[in-house]
């Protein structure tokens, strides 16, 4: 009778019932909502070269301190030629290394931009679908990660830079400053080659939360994803619609990187499904805890999925 009581509270009451089997010890969504509203009241405009930049930089730090004193922080500045100049940029690096015990040699990066764009500047724009949210589940991420280290490969998290055009119009040129930099790095110094599977979290916050079958990314991480929803109970949130997004996993994608992108391009309404894409209306009004919860638990259960792939 007491759990009887429990389903019919769950049933009653919105927001409530759990989106998936959630491993023990997961990622909180209300808990990754919560810190998107603490890293919009810290940094609501990211704009590069903007104090809401470097206070955004400050706020992802400030998270991991116990990485940094270990050295397993790592800020990759660099300067990227701009249609408005030469601008600095931060991508910033979490490593959490696997405790595996047969010290298994590969990395698994989960990636998020962290900025808002430069040619919305002077608009209201926040970013809190687009940016915001998808950095506070990295940092969740990384806290999970933190006290349930890796058992299978590494988890490094990456937040990319300039990801967003400096221009409206969006060019090859013009777009993904960070994970082109950041690719070419790990493709100079070795790393490139221990990587496992690069997976990206962009848009994936929003109350109607459906996540696209990117055909970009490779078939086999599709394929996984797959399996992540029906193993958590999750298959209804995946793959209403399928569509090609140019996003940060190309640069790594094109360097040989098995990669994924996990987005919900469309956001907005019936009428018009990217009404409230770069937009001022990308507020937090739009977001839901339980659409968190449905993207941290299939983050986790990817991680499990690989690392299940040898």
């Amino acid at each position: 009778m007491r759990w009887l009581c429990v389903l019919m509270l769950w049933a009653v009451l919105p927001g409530m019932a759990p989106a998936g089997h959630a491993q023990d010890g997961a990622v909180s969504g209300r808990e990754v909502l919560r810190l998107t509203q603490e890293y919009l009241d810290a940094a609501p405009k990211r704009y590069i070269g903007s104090p809401g930049h470097a206070a955004a930089e400050a706020f992802i730090r400030d998270h991991f301190k116990p990485e940094l004193a270990k050295g397993d922080f790592v800020d990759d500045r660099f300067t990227a030629l701009t249609p408005i100049g030469p601008l600095t940029m931060h991508n910033l690096i979490v490593k959490f290394p696997s405790i595996s015990p047969t010290k298994r040699r590969g990395i698994i990066v989960l990636a998020s931009h962290y900025e808002t764009n430069y040619w919305l500047k002077d608009i209201h724009f926040v970013g809190a679908n687009d940016g915001a949210c998808t950095t506070a589940l990295l940092i969740a991420l990384g806290e999970y990660y933190r006290l349930h280290p890796p058992q299978g490969y590494s988890v490094w998290l990456l937040f990319t830079d300039g990801e967003e055009s400096i221009n409206k119009e969006w060019t090859d040129r013009d777009s993904l400053y960070g994970s082109r930099h950041m690719a070419a790095e790990w493709s100079a110094d070795g790393t490139i080659g221990r990587i496992k599977a690069f997976v990206l979290a962009d848009m994936i916050g929003w109350k109607n939360l459906n996540i696209d079958r990117e055909t970009n990314s490779t078939p086999w991480l599709l394929e996984l994803l797959a399996k992540a929803g029906r193993e958590t109970g999750l298959s209804r949130y995946l793959f209403k619609h399928s569509l090609a997004i140019e996003d940060d996993h190309l640069p790594f994608l094109e360097r040989g990187v098995p990669s994924l992108d996990l987005i919900d391009f469309e956001y907005g309404t019936p009428s018009d499904p990217e009404a409230y894409h770069h937009t001022e209306q990308d507020t937090m009004d739009k977001l839901s805890a339980t659409s968190l919860q449905v993207s941290a638990d299939l983050f986790l259960e990817l991680v499990k999925l690989i690392d299940q792939r040898q």
